[in-house]
């Protein structure tokens, strides 16, 4: 009798991660789903089938954390099939106007905590070869500039690039390796980032027009395309950044 294939999910806890977590579960996959937040991973858990999802509370900035997560996943659930890395932040401000601080934390979180999570899980996803998958979750940011958002910009861009190596260093034993790109989605994001309600609503409402198919995204739209990513039907894409964003990354000033 075979096993339902297990994927692990990062920044499980709200958004994109969230909702790539549920849609595998009700897909009929077992999740490993982690994120800072013990109180969060509960709540996402009983959203779930019953024994779908399992939560693993872990600092993805913390080197150990990274591979006592890792050792827990493999010991209580087996081999990986899916890595989702969906956890990111965005902090605002350009160059000049933000901290390098500000410039380490999102690079860290964004793309360095990335690199850890995906090396510490290639074993687990050898032990399946030929079939497993990653997704990267990156953003429009990472093909188009723009300003005010400079680390995110910058982040993103480098997590596309560290998906494309990755898929050509990967690409001989099966393993594929791609990112979702999307435009504005409605998530905690931008709110985490700082935002408060009515800025928030006005920069939804200045999105529409962005966008040109006229909204803005939901997070289950870009879960769809991600579960779709990590399934057989997408097994000769491998390097791809896929945009997910109403035509977005097609726009240019005018």
């Amino acid at each position: 009798m075979s096993h339902p294939p297990l994927a692990l999910v990062s920044g499980a806890t709200s958004g994109i991660g969230e909702a790539t977590a549920l849609l595998l579960a009700q897909r009929g996959w077992t999740v490993a789903a982690t994120g800072r937040r013990q109180d969060r991973l509960a709540e996402l858990a009983a959203k779930a089938p019953a024994g779908s999802i399992h939560t693993f509370a872990a600092d993805l900035t913390d080197d150990g954390d990274v591979e006592r997560l890792l050792a827990a996943v493999t010991t209580r659930l087996g081999p990986l099939r899916g890595l989702v890395n969906a956890a990111g932040i965005l902090e605002g401000g350009s160059l000049e106007k933000a901290s390098i601080d500000s410039f380490d934390r999102v690079m860290n979180i964004n793309v360095r905590s990335v690199a850890l999570l995906t090396k510490a899980a290639l074993p687990a996803l050898r032990q399946t070869g030929a079939g497993a998958s990653i997704v990267n979750v990156s953003s429009v940011t990472g093909t188009r500039s723009f300003p005010g958002i400079f680390a995110y910009c910058v982040s993103k861009a480098a997590l596309d690039q560290m998906t494309r190596c990755l898929a050509l260093e990967l690409a001989a034993e099966g393993i594929r390796v791609n990112a979702v790109n999307p435009g504005v989605v409605v998530t905690e994001l931008h709110r985490a980032s700082g935002m408060d309600d009515a800025a928030y609503a006005a920069f939804l409402e200045r999105s529409q027009q962005t966008h040109p198919m006229g909204r803005v995204g939901q997070a289950d739209e870009v879960a769809e395309a991600i579960v779709w990513l990590l399934s057989d039907a997408t097994g000769w894409i491998t390097g791809a950044t896929l945009p997910i964003d109403g035509g977005r990354h097609l726009t240019c000033a005018r």
